[in-house]
């Protein structure tokens, strides 16, 4: 008797069952969660997990999902006590606010990696190739999978597991809600900020009532314009008084270029140049990196974070780069025994720009609403 001639069902008997995902078998169903694990035949091929090692794991998992919790919530404390007012308060802030944040994803993380090695049985896996279609069968055999690997992975019959991992996963939810409220610039540093951040100190006056000097910055010393007469040559200074106050040192770090009378051109100031020494804000136009890089050959000014170029012989206009308009110049001349001095304030504001488009829109939102 040929293949052909047998019974269909004897044909069926003999031909290997396919293999989907894990090896077949009848699990049991995700509404049977307190069936006794020790009552459970495990499948062939599934190496089950050693019950001692899994009730330690267990303990580990739910360890790591409460301090998980308890971050998010230092994490919202931390946000809510800490003010931003100074630069030593930001940087506060920010270390409370990063350490409590990547304490939660890492022990989060960690309760996933312990749940998924010391508790789920191991088992290999095995996929055949399958048209992209899948047929009737193969969509029953992947249901049966899902809900077998439902079982196997403790979330249903492991409730402590299940009833820390949901608070955990909950929390987390709760961090970009909060940061949220950092779009409101109105609200983060208070009404006075546009004002704060469109004026430096290099508008002030000493005790005696005398123009600001430039100091050489780390070294504390004036600089006289006669010793520093090298064309090509850059200093970075900062206002007399103010050498070690990082709040004032954060918007009024200048450079000074020394150039040639003839290569400067229209677009600098003048009136705010001494005998080809020119001073533009360190800070740049795009987000706030220093821009002290300098090309002696070419007269450029870079910024190292994302390479905008600033023409020092012209004003300092971008000619290369996101910064969307030139680095502040600063109003220089020179006191009565030679030094430099400020002869006043930055004309404009320094620093990025996107905070000045956000007050501007604010107001005409508020005109607009008034009218």
């Amino acid at each position: 008797m040929t293949a052909e001639d047998q019974p269909i069902e004897e044909r069926a008997e003999r031909v290997p069952q396919r293999v989907i995902g894990t090896p077949a078998t009848d699990p049991p169903m995700l509404g049977a969660p307190d069936t006794p694990e020790e009552d459970q035949a495990p499948p062939e091929g599934v190496k089950p997990a050693d019950e001692r090692q899994a009730r330690r794991a267990e303990r580990m998992v739910v360890l790591c999902f409460s301090i998980t919790s308890l971050s998010v919530v230092a994490f919202v404390y931390f946000y809510v006590t800490f003010q931003v007012g100074s630069t030593q308060a930001t940087g506060l802030s920010n270390f409370a606010l990063g350490l409590s944040l990547m304490v939660a994803v890492l022990t989060l993380a960690v309760g996933i990696v312990l749940w998924a090695r010391q508790i789920m049985p191991k088992y290999t896996l095995v996929q055949e190739r399958h048209p992209m279609l899948s047929e009737e069968e193969d969509r029953e055999a992947v249901a049966e999978d899902f809900v077998r690997g439902a079982n196997e992975s403790g979330f249903v019959r492991r409730k402590v597991l299940r009833r820390a991992l949901i608070p955990a996963a909950a929390a987390l939810g709760v961090v970009p809600i909060v940061l949220l409220r950092d779009l409101d610039n109105t609200k983060t540093a208070g009404a006075n900020t546009p004002n704060r951040l469109r004026h430096t100190v290099w508008g002030e006056k000493t005790k005696e009532g005398k123009p600001l000097r430039l100091i050489i910055e780390g070294s504390g010393r004036p600089i006289r314009a006669a010793d520093f007469n090298t064309p090509g040559g850059l200093l970075s200074v900062v206002p007399e008084g103010h050498e070690h106050d990082l709040d004032a040192l954060a918007k009024a770090t200048v450079i000074l270029i020394n150039l040639r009378p003839e290569e400067i051109k229209s677009g600098t100031n003048q009136n705010w140049v001494h005998n080809g020494i020119v001073a533009y804000s360190k800070i740049c136009t795009h987000v706030g990196c220093p821009a002290a890089l300098y090309e002696q050959n070419t007269h450029h000014i870079l910024c190292p974070c994302h390479q905008s170029t600033f023409d020092a012989t012209d004003g300092a206009r971008v000619v290369f780069g996101p910064a969307a308009r030139p680095l502040p110049q600063l109003p220089i001349t020179v006191d009565a025994e030679g030094y430099l001095i400020a002869k006043g304030d930055f004309a404009v504001p320094v620093g990025p720009s996107f905070w000045e488009r956000g007050d501007a829109e604010a107001k005409a939102n508020t005109h607009g609403g008034g009218s």
